[in-house]
């Protein structure tokens, strides 16, 4: 009968055991880790020179370009504002002194338009005075003759009532009037 193999005997390690640790760490490897250091930098270093280096130089400079006319475009668009701003006060200023000529032209229209309607007021007022005037002397006057003839009528009435005696009434309106001195 065969002897069945004993669990510790089918689960070791084949050919023999070696030192446990992290590979890198190991100071028998530290040649052949310095020699694929030095070829993969020299790998990297040649791909850097000749392939990312002039595409990168590339980038930079057709960013610098880019920055350097779009910095010229910004100082010719800063021209064109400084100008455009300079013909807008420009602009501005001729407006100011047009709509200030307007309104001193507009003033004096005006001063000229009350002038002229107070003077034709004033005239209106003196004429509307006259004929008021005139009318307040004709009324005067029809007044005193009124009053004249009411005067000789009551004279004519008082002597027929105190006396008896019948005056006429032109001797009435003689005496109305010297005593008025009409």
């Amino acid at each position: 009968m065969a002897e069945t193999p004993s669990t510790s005997e089918t689960t070791g390690a084949p050919g023999g055991h070696e030192p446990a640790g992290f590979p890198p760490f190991k100071t028998e490897t530290f040649p052949s880790q310095f020699f694929w250091l030095a070829v993969t930098f020299a790998f990297l270093f040649v791909v850097l020179w000749r392939v990312a280096g002039p595409r990168i130089a590339g980038t930079i400079s057709a960013r610098r370009g880019q920055i350097n006319a779009d910095l010229g475009s910004a100082q010719a668009a800063r021209g064109d504002a400084d100008a455009a701003n300079g013909a807008y006060q420009t602009a501005l200023a001729g407006a100011k002194a047009r709509a200030q000529a307007l309104a001193e032209a507009n003033r004096k229209t005006i001063t000229d338009e009350i002038d002229r309607a107070k003077a034709a007021a004033d005239a209106k007022a003196q004429e509307d005075v006259a004929k008021a005037e005139t009318r307040i002397a004709e009324m005067r006057v029809a007044a005193r003759a009124e009053v004249s003839r009411a005067a000789s009528d009551a004279a004519v009435q008082i002597v027929a009532r105190l006396t008896g005696e019948t005056v006429g009434t032109d001797d009435a309106a003689a005496a109305v009037r010297s005593v008025t001195g009409n």
